[in-house]
């Protein structure tokens, strides 16, 4: 049985990805055990589902239609810098969203119930929504994230790009040696809780 590395995203518009380049430019020194995330592949991950048998992929896509039953387009403004787990140790950098995320925190623990129902256990961290900009190679030394870390908060880059969300897609990820390609296996529009395109 075939399996497929995958996940469920809110994709960005081409303009905000646009930004996104121009913000990680910006921060590009010579650091090289830093991968930047190419600007096309960046997008709003609410579950990474890890590798499915393809025969279930049907039913993660039900799971999604009923996780999107009641919400409407979401809002999201895409803002200020921040670093996973803390600037001494920064292993990733990202952009955070702002304003009133009780709509995406609703999507998120609704997804979550309906995918906990089909056998896929809970996210035991708390969801943070992001846009994964770069991530620091295991072998980095501790000086070399500090260094990293106080880079990130001293050029006080940002962004301030607002996007509307209108839908869920469901992506197949196969990693390559120039980073991740992703494909859209499935999508479930906002708003439309009958549609199962």
């Amino acid at each position: 049985m075939e399996r497929i590395r995958s996940f469920i995203a809110i994709e960005l518009p081409q303009d905000l990805k646009t930004e996104l380049a121009g913000l990680q430019t910006k921060l590009k020194v010579d650091r090289p055990r830093v991968k930047w995330v190419s600007p096309e592949g960046i997008h709003l991950t609410l579950k990474f589902l890890g590798d499915v048998d393809a025969s279930r992929i049907s039913q993660v896509s039900q799971a999604m239609t009923e996780a999107v039953k009641g919400i409407a387009p979401i809002e999201l403004t895409v803002g200020q810098l921040g670093v996973f787990p803390n600037y001494e140790r920064v292993q990733v950098v990202w952009v955070g969203l702002e304003g009133d995320l009780t709509p995406i925190d609703r999507l998120y623990r609704q997804l979550e119930d309906s995918l906990t129902k089909i056998g896929f256990p809970p996210e035991q961290r708390g969801f943070k929504p992001h846009l994964t900009l770069a991530r620091v190679a295991d072998e980095a030394l501790p000086e070399e994230r500090k260094r990293f870390g106080d880079f990130i908060l001293s050029s006080k880059a940002q962004i301030n790009h607002s996007i509307k969300a209108t839908g869920l897609s469901l992506m197949k990820s196969v990693l390559a040696p120039r980073g991740a390609v992703y494909t859209r296996l499935a999508c479930v529009d906002f708003g439309h809780s009958d549609d199962n395109r």
